[in-house]
């Protein structure tokens, strides 16, 4: 992509008015996606992203631009650019690059650039069938695929220079059920670190039939009831919440600027005993791993709260010089047309002791939420609300009827506290991120817990 000397000759152009470190981020990416509806393939789109990003340090703030123009000259017009913006200050120096040794924690055997796109819609028929076969209530099926090849190129002034390759496939599989007016959906968007082997551990007409009956079941629900009452959060997905809600707010990007309810607590407690929580960019193949960080760290397993005691947040460079702190291989960006910062990478409530049934029987009354929907968060307080897709009413410690229209209300800081049971069944789900520095895979994931109290939104 670049030589070294054009490497090195980019950066010290980038410092020569007073920047103290200088980073270019080169990347190529080759993706594509599908989308069927109702069975019928309406979309197929294949695309390259392709270009560079260069940041540069002044003091604790940090200059980025951008382009895709890899040329020397077009790269030294960025750091042009980038220079000029920065402040007259103690300039930095480009040191001997040492290529880096990146370790490949993710086998894959089926790159997605092999694939005929009709394999791929074979597949997301087979949930179509399968889900309109379920039930004549299902009047709309939306399935889509996507996949992704990045190849990235990390070159800084501290002498690193970091290869790695990121490979995505993820399926998404929706089923809505209507009648009289009213619509359910049942939706899963199973995804992983790997190419198009992932269909052989998919089955993809039991996900069709599995997303209608959830739909079908709500279309047919009684409205939930509100107050307050403990909740059974379901395994997997459920996980998104303790994502929201708590896990932005350990991101050094808010912990730096004191724009989180975690700010200034380490070691304290800040959770039950029974919860800890594990951010961990290594994972072999899940969908929020990285061998190495937007920045060329390694990723790694950073415990953030340990039976109840704030560990550790997550930390990128530049957030790290501001707190003081070490980086935590933590640093992401959704392209080179983003300057990264600190994110999450697969993040969930550590397994318990208990089994999903004690949980269920200890529980008299209160909500079962088998799956979690969208909602809304307030990373620097915590508050958030989110929509139950799926959800159940607990009565005399049995799963009893179906209830919709069911939202969570609280903040995540006291939901940590008010965590008394913790299952041993530990799951991950597939999601995408979005903050400042756009939106990247992460995993969430935990075990079926409950919240001994916690705010139900209902109609009853």
């Amino acid at each position: 992509m670049i030589s070294q000397q054009t490497a090195a000759r980019i950066l010290e152009k980038a410092m020569c008015t007073g920047g103290g470190f200088a980073e270019l981020f080169i990347e190529n990416t080759i993706g594509n996606s599908l989308m069927m509806v109702n069975g019928v393939l309406e979309k197929s789109v294949s695309g390259i992203v392709f270009g560079c990003g260069l940041r540069v340090f002044n003091g604790h703030s940090a200059v980025y631009v951008y382009g895709n123009d890899i040329t020397e000259a077009g790269l030294m017009k960025l750091a042009q650019a980038a220079s000029a913006a920065v402040a007259a200050g103690e300039r930095g120096t480009v040191m001997a690059f040492t290529q880096a040794e990146v370790v490949e924690r993710h086998k894959v055997t089926k790159l997605p650039s092999g694939v005929n796109k009709t394999d791929v819609a074979v597949y997301l028929r087979q949930a179509h069938d399968a889900a309109t076969n379920f039930d004549k209530l299902i009047t709309q099926t939306n399935n889509s695929y996507r996949d992704a090849i990045q190849d990235v190129l990390i070159i800084n002034s501290d002498g690193l220079w970091a290869e790695d390759r990121r490979v995505y496939t993820r399926v998404s599989v929706q089923s809505v059920a209507s009648d009289a007016g009213e619509k359910q959906i049942g939706q899963v968007g199973p995804g992983a670190r790997v190419g198009f082997e992932l269909f052989d551990k998919l089955d993809m007409a039991d996900i069709g039939r599995k997303t209608a009956e959830a739909a079908v079941t709500m279309l047919r629900a009684d409205f939930a009831p509100s107050g307050e009452m403990p909740v059974v959060l379901d395994n997997a997905f459920g996980g998104v919440i303790f994502h929201e809600a708590c896990g932005h707010g350990l991101e050094g990007t808010f912990i730096s600027k004191g724009a989180s309810t975690f700010a200034g607590k380490l070691g304290e407690r800040v959770a039950s005993d029974v919860v800890t929580a594990i951010d961990d960019g290594t994972m072999p193949n899940e969908w929020g791993s990285l061998n190495i960080d937007d920045e060329g760290t390694p990723t790694q397993r950073n415990v953030l709260i340990e039976n109840g005691i704030l560990k550790s947040y997550l930390v990128d460079r530049l957030t790290g010089l501001k707190m003081g702190m070490p980086t935590t291989g933590s640093c992401r960006r959704e392209s080179y047309k983003f300057s990264p910062t600190s994110r999450m990478n697969n993040t969930y409530i550590a397994a318990g002791k208990s089994t999903p049934e004690e949980v269920i029987a200890a529980t008299e009354y209160g909500l079962y939420a088998k799956k979690m929907g969208g909602g809304s968060v307030m990373p620097t307080t915590g508050e958030f609300n989110f929509a139950v897709q799926e959800g159940y009413m607990i009565r005399n410690g049995k799963i009893a009827e179906p209830v919709r229209g069911a939202t969570l209300i609280g903040k995540g800081h006291e939901v940590l506290m008010d965590i008394d049971m913790v299952a041993n069944n530990l799951d991950m789900d597939a999601g995408m991120c979005g903050q400042m520095s756009g939106s990247v895979p992460a995993n969430v994931g935990q075990p079926t817990l409950r919240v001994s109290k916690l705010t139900v939104g209902g109609r009853k």
